[in-house]
């Protein structure tokens, strides 16, 4: 099957709106489809899925290092954990078939070649590598070989982490990954605001050459907005039909009226950006006319002293420039002036 879309990113860019579904479909294709068409009426640009096994991510086993301690899945194993949340691969056609119905990108994160093999074959535009992956260098390697677009979250890794996975994505045979999406990521269920670091996210494209974004787990959506006013040009976020529901991610997750606003916002911020400039914009090139400047404040006799009582900066902005209220004051009027008109030189008498 053949790329239904060629992504492309690049700095300056519009943010590029991924929803992260997740395990946020409880098991239950149609829940999945109906996130599908959620985040399309949320104005996100792709729906992003997690494709592995229980049995690709991690193994069975009652060894304490494979249970979880802390956060919102305390008490359990990885493998009860991934079992739960996994999105069968058999969904997987069909997902992909329902999101080019509607007009919306879908793509996945791979955990495994195998994985990477499967989404190639449904012609996913491009692979995401989860930030608990970010250093298995071989399967980076193997996932940026494919040709497509690499986008990587660097949740807990180190610098010298990351110069590896972007080596590694550049690197890759045949193709390789010239410029893979570094996405600044906090890897904290929930994360806490001040646990956010967003100045990272211009860092990250000084020091890779590369279009940066942000993959960000907190509560509502004032983080994201932030990192496109910081440049992130790719945004994802989780999202759930209603967290009083549950399932493994929702507490975190944004609700689709949510995921809306959350897109609007990113958007305006977006626009709001501009260009640095100084010239007068249209909406206010009106007001340049009531600006401050001189104007005769009180009737003034031909050959009188003009005073702080008879001179005032006021607005509109028809007289001369306040700056020259010094050279006025002190200087005399050339005729009889009326109070309300605006001062011009030929009014004044040169010292």
């Amino acid at each position: 099957m053949s790329d239904p879309v060629r992504l492309e990113f690049h700095a300056g860019q519009a943010p590029y709106l991924i929803a992260e579904m997740s395990g946020n479909h409880k098991g239950e294709i149609e829940r999945a489809l109906r996130l599908i068409d959620a985040a399309k009426e949320a104005g996100a640009d792709a729906v992003k899925l997690q494709t592995y096994t229980a049995d690709t991510i991690t193994l069975k086993s009652d060894r304490p290092e494979f249970q979880i301690h802390g956060g919102p899945w305390d008490g359990r194993s990885l493998h009860e954990l991934y079992e739960e949340a996994h999105t069968p691969w058999a969904w997987h056609p069909q997902l992909f078939a329902h999101a080019a119905s509607i007009g919306i990108t879908l793509f996945s994160s791979p955990f495994d070649p195998t994985a990477v093999d499967l989404l190639d074959r449904l012609g996913a535009p491009a692979f995401k590598i989860a930030s608990y992956e970010i250093v298995d260098l071989p399967l980076i390697r193997y996932a940026a070989s494919k040709g497509k677009p690499l986008i990587i979250s660097t949740g807990m890794a180190t610098l010298g982490e990351i110069d590896d996975a972007v080596t590694a994505a550049r690197g890759a045979a045949p193709a390789g990954t010239p410029d893979p999406v570094l996405l600044h990521c906090t890897s904290g269920y929930p994360t806490p605001h001040d646990e956010c670091d967003l100045r990272t996210i211009p860092h990250l494209a000084q020091a890779f050459g590369v279009p940066t974004g942000l993959s960000d787990h907190t509560h509502g959506i004032a983080v994201p907005v932030a990192a496109v006013a910081l440049g992130a040009v790719v945004i994802e976020k989780h999202l759930t039909l209603s967290r009083a529901e549950g399932g493994v991610d929702a507490s975190f997750s944004l609700e689709p009226a949510e995921f809306k606003a959350m897109a609007e916002s990113c958007r305006v911020a977006h626009a709001a950006l501009g260009a640095v400039g100084y010239a007068v914009k249209p909406s206010e090139a009106g007001g340049r006319a009531f600006r401050r400047s001189l104007y005769v404040a009180a009737p003034v006799k031909a050959g009188e002293v003009f005073t702080p009582a008879n001179v005032r900066s006021v607005r509109p902005g028809l007289g001369l420039a306040p700056k020259h209220l010094d050279q006025v004051l002190g200087a005399r009027a050339t005729r009889d002036l009326d109070a309300g008109q605006p001062l011009d030189w030929g009014m004044v008498q040169p010292s």
